[in-house]
């Protein structure tokens, strides 16, 4: 897709200025953002709707541009950024900043670029006469698990028209990205019992219960690289090619001549699509209950168990699928891409709807100090959205 690198507008820019300026930070509220959204469309004359999250601190928006009828596009975009706290950022990273041709801020990137391009040609979707809507579809809680948009993407096809197709627009450079592998977090919890270091036998050590199943995961994931050709599939060229298991944090004990009474351990799958990331997780199921007997036989009141944090569909290719299929019409890509981190489009594609991945921006430069996006970048989502736009008015 050439773009003249000047020819992003204007509002794009200003919008994206504007949405960066909202601190949308996971472990804070989006509702300041939500609600400028949401005022924003109505004085276009576009109902938003709020999806709350359970104790109302954050919400999803959806609108729909267009006549109520099925087989519209939603347009999907994430509103919380990761933190910048550690970060030596050069510029306030919540206020976006043009310099040497690079527009810095946080979410800039990651992935306010896409959603301000949707927002900033909403006044022109708005005069045109679309045959089919257009589905704007901004969640919460992505980046700390994909928590916010399974409640939005339910109300299509029930309480909203159903969708067609969808285009996820995280920082893929605009290419037209096809497959990611799934996010399976989880703990691991150990309680022992205390002792003093010099009669261990008399304690229930959670640490060392706990290297068993570190132990249980190393062989695991040894099995998963024997295994991951099995279930490579077409138009999905992954690095590395197989399921993957994360260690991700592990807390536990307190002084050195104390047999420790907790253990806790962060974990993660990265399942490859068509990977049956349940009969993993069965197998870790089985191992904890293992470990938790013969805990229980040092001490009646030890326990071992496991739990899932946050659980993320892959996003598997579609050859023959709207999405891909038009996606590359409209960019004029004469091939896909396939990426390591997660999206929400999985969960798009468990509802049925067809779904890719394509967006401004270079995830090489997202949760990363100094975070920015370019004028080129806007432009050429700018001409992608304008493409889907005359699609959805055929």
């Amino acid at each position: 897709m050439t773009v003249d690198p000047m020819a992003a507008a204007q509002a794009s820019v200003e919008m994206l200025a504007r949405l960066v300026a909202h601190r949308t930070v996971s472990k804070d509220s989006n509702l300041g953002l939500i609600e400028d959204v949401r005022g924003y469309l109505a004085g276009l004359g576009i109902e938003a709707r709020l999806v709350p999250n359970a104790d109302g601190t954050k919400a999803n928006l959806v609108a729909t541009i267009g006549p109520k009828l099925d087989g519209g596009a939603i347009l999907s975009g994430h509103t919380d950024v990761v933190p910048v706290e550690g970060q030596p950022w050069s510029t306030d990273p919540f206020e976006l900043v043009e310099r040497d041709g690079r527009l810095y801020g946080r979410g800039s990137s990651d992935m306010k670029g896409f959603i301000a391009v949707a927002l900033a040609l909403a006044p022109k979707l708005k005069t045109m006469k679309l045959a089919r809507p257009l589905h704007f579809c901004f969640s919460y809680d992505e980046e700390i698990g994909c928590f916010g948009a399974p409640h939005a993407i339910a109300l299509f096809g029930k309480e909203l028209p159903r969708a067609a197709l969808c285009i996820v627009g995280e920082p893929t450079s605009m290419r037209v990205v096809v497959a990611h592998k799934g996010i399976c977090s989880n703990v691991a919890e150990a309680r022992g019992l205390e002792a003093h270091s010099s009669a261990p036998h008399l304690g229930c050590n959670s640490i060392v219960h706990m290297g068993r199943f570190l132990a249980f995961l190393d062989e695991l994931q040894r099995e998963l690289v024997a295994d991951g050709q099995t279930h490579a599939l077409p138009g999905a060229d992954f690095d590395p090619p197989y399921t993957t298991v994360g260690i991700g944090r592990i807390d536990g004990g307190t002084v050195v001549n104390i047999v420790p009474r907790d253990c806790r351990l962060s974990w993660e799958l990265r399942p490859l699509p068509g990977v049956d990331a349940e009969a993993i997780y069965a197998r870790a199921l089985a191992k904890a209950a293992e470990i938790d007997a013969a805990m229980k036989r040092e001490s009646p009141d030890a326990y071992f168990r496991v739990g899932k944090y946050a659980w993320v569909p892959a996003c598997r290719p579609e050859s023959d699928g709207l999405a891909q299929k038009l996606a590359m019409e409209l960019t004029g890509a004469n091939g896909t891409a396939t990426v390591a981190f997660g999206t929400e489009a999985g969960q798009f594609q468990e509802a049925g709807i067809s779904t890719v991945i394509c967006g401004p921006g270079d995830i090489a430069v997202a949760h990363k100090t100094d975070e920015y996006t370019t004028r080129d970048q806007l432009a050429q989502c700018e001409a992608f959205v304008l493409k889907l736009a005359a699609w959805a008015a055929r």
